[in-house]
C-alpha cells in the first residue's frame, strides 16, 4: 500500500470537495435543463438569444448480448474482447 504525504492527503481532500461541488452543479444543471425541456414541450428547436437549443428524439441500435448468448452459447466467446483498464476511485 502506498503511504501518502501530507500534501497528497490535502490533494485527496480537495478532490473530494470538488467532486461534491461538481455534484451540486450537476443537479442545478439538470434542474435548469428540465425547465427548458418543459417549456419547449414537443418543439425540437428554439433560439434563446444567440444560442440554438435542440431537443430531438434519437434512435440507437445496440447488440443484445444476452439474447445472442442464448442463441450462440459459448460460441459467442470467440467474438468477445477482454479490455483491461485501471480504475481510479476515492471513497
Amino acid at each position: 500500500m502506498c503511504k501518502p504525504t501530507t500534501t497528497i492527503t490535502a490533494k485527496v481532500e480537495e478532490l473530494m470537495e470538488l467532486r461534491k461541488f461538481a455534484e451540486e452543479l450537476q443537479a442545478q444543471m439538470e434542474a435548469i435543463t428540465d425547465e427548458i425541456k418543459a417549456y419547449m414541450g414537443t418543439e425540437e428547436t428554439m433560439m434563446a438569444g444567440s444560442y440554438k437549443v435542440t431537443w430531438k428524439e434519437t434512435v440507437s441500435r445496440r447488440v443484445d448480448t444476452a439474447a445472442l448468448k442464448k442463441v450462440l452459447g459459448d460460441a459467442l466467446e470467440e467474438y468477445t474482447k477482454t479490455i483491461t483498464t485501471r480504475l481510479f476511485k476515492v471513497s
